[in-house]
């Protein structure tokens, strides 16, 4: 209710000359309802015939990315990242088009947030979208994707996977360790990558 009080305020005194900056839009309720919220309060923003102000809008809905092809006056940016032996690095430069994939996880992570709550976070975000997936494409029915652009729901699975092999790499004790040992290990890896143990 405060969230949605501001931005009463805010669509009812903006005018053409105003500067907007809205973050997180529909963050406190349902999936579909803060998304609905989200694109309308956009597609109101922009349109001439209400407020047409200049606004920086933050969202993690990669939904609302698809509204730069069918809204004039929107665009997409975001923050640049890259990843570097498993840990995510924010380059602090802003780059045209939007975000490959999402960083919630990796960001409670870089937060403190302890690593059992962060590897928990993980298995249930696993679990959720394994259990969920119709629910989600209804939500994807609504978008086009990007050319390039990651679909996060699937890639849990992926890095999920990815994330088993590194603790076994990282377990692995190179000193001690036969050349018979090493490729059986390599082997296990290496099945395990493609999903077949």
């Amino acid at each position: 209710m405060v969230e949605m009080n501001e931005v009463s305020q805010i669509m009812r005194n903006a005018t053409s000359r105003s500067l907007l900056i809205l973050d997180e839009i529909g963050r406190g309720t349902s999936t579909y309802d803060g998304l609905s919220i989200a694109w309308s309060v956009i597609e109101h923003i922009v349109d001439p015939e209400y407020i047409n102000a200049r606004t920086l809008f933050a969202t993690h809905y990669h939904e609302l990315t698809d509204l730069a092809e069918s809204t004039q006056g929107v665009f997409n940016c975001h923050i640049s990242a890259t990843e570097q032996d498993g840990k995510i690095i924010f380059l602090h430069q802003i780059e045209e088009g939007c975000a490959g994939q999402s960083y919630g996880i990796e960001v409670a992570e870089l937060a403190g947030v302890p690593d059992s709550v962060v590897h928990r976070a993980r298995e249930i975000l696993f679990q959720l979208e394994r259990d969920n997936q119709g629910r989600r494409l209804t939500v994807k029915k609504s978008a086009r994707p990007f050319d390039g652009q990651v679909d996060l729901f699937s890639a849990a699975q992926s890095f999920n996977q990815t994330n088993k092999v590194i603790d076994k790499l990282k377990n692995i004790d190179m000193d001690y360790i036969s050349p018979v040992d090493a490729r059986k290990i390599l082997e296990e890896l290496i099945a395990e990558a493609k999903g077949k143990v």
